[in-house]
């Protein structure tokens, strides 16, 4: 067998349940149970790369599948306390398609739906030998005089959509394929698709419509079986025999929501993490700096503000209504976010845009100094300068250095507001992320100072920074000593810089004063 019945699911989950960084996600099972033979039996999650979807679908799998007997597998899990579900225990034939197989050689889009829909009609005449007395000139057709149900669980549909020799005419085909196998069919119980793609569901006569999607922008059903919970990481932060703080964890991987607002971590990055005992960048090593520029380069000047704003910490307020499969041209600003938010790239909630966590706003900094920026990769390029004068406290140099990006003709870098100053000193001191951990608003001594700069090593002075609009540079330095601002810098650092901006709006001019503490 290719697709029915075959025990690749099991298999495969049974090497998942094995692994020591294991969460039990079975619970998933009763909430698609409830779907099987109805007319809610279509259902799509997208999510983005190794956020769980394979794995669930594996578990989705071996649980159903009546190839084998799975019971031993999941007689430990949370789904064994579930009534009702016994009675779909491996009791089900299961057509299992992971779309992101390809034959080899393929070099066109016909080479590869054909060897799926081969392994389709091998399947059905080993199980249906009488199926073999007819020619069928569709897979659905025989589908349909088996004179029996089945579950499609099929994972990765959308990874063709990647590939180079798809045309449009391709994925019209393609989605074609898919209602001609799925859509009205007798035979269908339930239909299970995960990729990173939502399906394009915009008219009526959309070849898919009958799918219910969820994905990271409209999920409050199936949310919470995708990505980790915060208690969840705990879990797995007690039983690592490799220990790294929930803190660090946190920080560097946590920043998805869930629908009702807890925290969502990214569970690739977390269990390397764990598994290495040393957070970096796991998840983002490869594809998604290439994906994040592609996407924000379609159209550089609808989205460079928001993302300096973001890497500045202030969040975007904006109503984004989605992004699906037929959208690969990315245009407007709205699709160019849209798209980084289902791709994972920024996550979405209460109607504020954000980057996520450490993981992802390292890949964003890099971002800003590519060509495509402009004027933005020119002050990235001189934070470096910044980042010096700062550390040989010359604060004639920081103030020029201020004027001077102040003066370019980049209307969200003018004075309009507090954000716009942020940004401003972000990027002036983009350079800096390389050796400091760098705290906007941070909680320390009595108060919130504006920037803290932690050094990631030894050695180095941290930095505490506080800005003033039409006040003065010394007023600047006395609220950093009154309310101890410099307490949590101390714990990291022998010494301690304290750098006072001021800005005023009818001279436009800027001020800085720079003392060490020891």
């Amino acid at each position: 067998m290719n697709y029915l019945n075959t025990e690749e699911p099991y298999l495969l989950f049974q090497k998942a349940v094995n692994n020591p960084m294991f969460v039990d996600k079975s619970m998933l099972i009763d909430a698609v149970s409830k779907r099987i033979g109805t007319n809610s039996g279509y259902l799509c999650i997208t999510r983005p790369r190794r956020f769980g979807k394979s794995i669930n679908a594996h578990m989705l799998g071996a649980y159903y599948s009546k190839g084998i007997d799975s019971r031993h597998l999941f007689a430990q899990l949370r789904i064994t306390s579930a009534s009702g579900n016994q009675k779909h225990h491996n009791s089900h034939n299961v057509v299992f398609l992971d779309m992101s197989r390809f034959p080899d050689f393929c070099n066109c889009y016909k080479q590869y739906i054909s060897a799926v829909i081969e392994g389709l009609r091998e399947d059905l005449l080993e199980a249906y030998p009488w199926l073999g007395k007819k020619t069928y000139y569709a897979v659905s057709q025989m589908f349909r005089d088996s004179r029996d149900s089945f579950l499609f669980i099929i994972d990765e549909w959308d990874s063709v959509f990647y590939k180079d020799f798809m045309t449009d005419a391709d994925r019209s085909a393609y989605l074609s394929f898919f209602k001609n196998l799925l859509k009205d069919q007798p035979y269908v119980e339930l239909a299970y698709l995960t990729g990173v793609l939502p399906i394009a569901k915009y008219s009526s006569g959309s070849e898919l419509n009958m799918f219910d999607e969820y994905n990271f922008m409209n999920d409050t059903v199936f949310d919470s079986y995708f990505g980790f919970s915060e208690q969840e990481v705990r879990d797995l932060c007690e039983r690592s025999a490799k220990a790294v703080p929930f803190d660090d964890l946190k920080k560097w991987y946590d920043g998805y929501f869930m629908s009702n607002g807890e925290s969502l971590f990214n569970p690739r990055s977390v269990v390397s993490a764990l598994s290495h005992g040393v957070c970096l960048n796991y998840w983002t090593q490869t594809g998604p700096m290439n994906e994040i520029a592609s996407c924000i380069e379609h159209n550089t000047a609808a989205v460079r503000e928001d993302v300096v704003k973001m890497v500045a910490g202030i969040p975007i307020e904006t109503d984004l209504e989605g992004y699906s499969a037929s959208e690969l041209q990315l245009h407007s600003r709205d699709e160019i976010l849209s798209a980084m938010v289902v791709f994972g790239f920024l996550t979405y909630y209460d109607g504020c845009l954000r980057i996520p966590n450490h993981e992802l706003m390292e890949k964003y900094l890099r971002v800003l100094a590519r060509d495509s920026m402009g004027e933005v990769k020119e002050i990235v390029e001189s934070s470096r300068q910044m980042l010096d004068a700062t550390l040989a406290g010359d604060a004639s140099t920081v103030a020029q250095i201020l004027e001077h990006v102040h003066d370019r003709e980049i209307p969200f870098l003018q004075y309009h507001d507090e954000n716009s100053l942020s940004c401003v000193i972000t990027l002036c001191y983009l350079y800096a992320r390389k050796d400091y951990l760098i705290e906007r608003e941070s909680k320390s001594g009595k108060g919130y100072c504006d920037y803290l700069f932690l050094p990631k090593k030894y050695g180095k002075p941290a930095i505490v920074l506080e800005l003033k609009v039409n006040d003065t540079c010394e007023a600047a330095i006395s609220q950093i000593k009154d309310k101890n601002y410099t307490e949590k810098a101390k714990q990291s650092a022998s010494q301690v810089l304290l750098v006072g901006i001021s800005y005023d709006k009818s001279s436009k001019r800027h001020r800085c004063i720079i003392e060490k503490q020891l």
